[in-house]
């Protein structure tokens, strides 16, 4: 049986673009972690609030609401498709062009939660992932998402297997510089400010694939440059 598997991708510029996609039991583990984060949220909230009777009651009871609906949603439209979860297994959701995931997206896919929740224990939805060429549950097929995994930032200067990609656009002088003057200073840079960075060259991609392309093509570079 897959586990992952990888697609490519051809950007409206012509560059072909690899995502490597998260397969069932990783984003079963994601999502796992980020049920025990809101069920401690919940609890504390629920000790909290127990002191304050009837309103109390009230009060868990839209915190649960939000938990449910809201947690996925804004953590995934406002963190480039990152719940907690998701950013400690490596792995975020895009759109399937690879570009980052909207707003909307990111609701349509949560909505049908539901549906992908049926009949118990998301069983509907593991099938999907399962049948899906992109192991894509029921939301993310409404949505047209997909779960990939990304490189850590952190990690990815010292692994001297990655691959080298040329760049898709003619260099000239100072492009070269400034790419070769990012691959010797990346390490200086919070991993936000790499991918802010990385957007400059490809703004149509999510930041962390943005930063995976970008430093395929520093890479190459440098590997000319010696």
């Amino acid at each position: 049986m897959r586990i992952d598997d990888r697609l490519e991708i051809e950007t409206p510029e012509g560059a072909l673009l690899t995502l490597s996609l998260a397969g069932p039991v990783t984003r079963a583990m994601a999502y796992g972690i980020d049920l025990l984060l809101r069920l401690l949220i919940f609890a504390i909230v629920a000790l909290l609030l127990s002191l304050a009777g009837k309103a109390g009651t009230g009060l868990m009871l839209i915190t649960l609401f939000l938990l449910e609906w809201f947690y996925p949603t804004l953590f995934e439209a406002l963190r480039h498709g990152q719940t907690p979860g998701k950013k400690w297994m490596g792995i975020a959701v895009v759109h399937s062009n690879g570009s980052p995931l909207s707003f909307n997206g990111s609701l349509i896919r949560n909505l049908l939660r539901t549906a992908d929740a049926f009949p118990l224990f998301y069983l509907l939805g593991f099938v999907s992932t399962l049948i899906s060429p992109r192991f894509q549950r029921l939301g993310d097929m409404a949505a047209n998402t997909l779960v990939i995994h990304v490189e850590n930032p952190a990690t990815s200067s010292k692994n001297k297997q990655g691959h080298n990609e040329a760049p898709d656009w003619s260099l000239n002088r100072d492009d070269q510089l400034a790419l070769l003057a990012f691959q010797e200073r990346h390490d200086q840079f919070s991993e936000a400010r790499q991918q802010e960075l990385a957007q400059l060259a490809y703004p149509e991609l999510s930041p962390p694939l943005a930063l995976k392309k970008l430093q395929a093509v520093t890479r190459f570079l440098m590997e000319g440059a010696r």
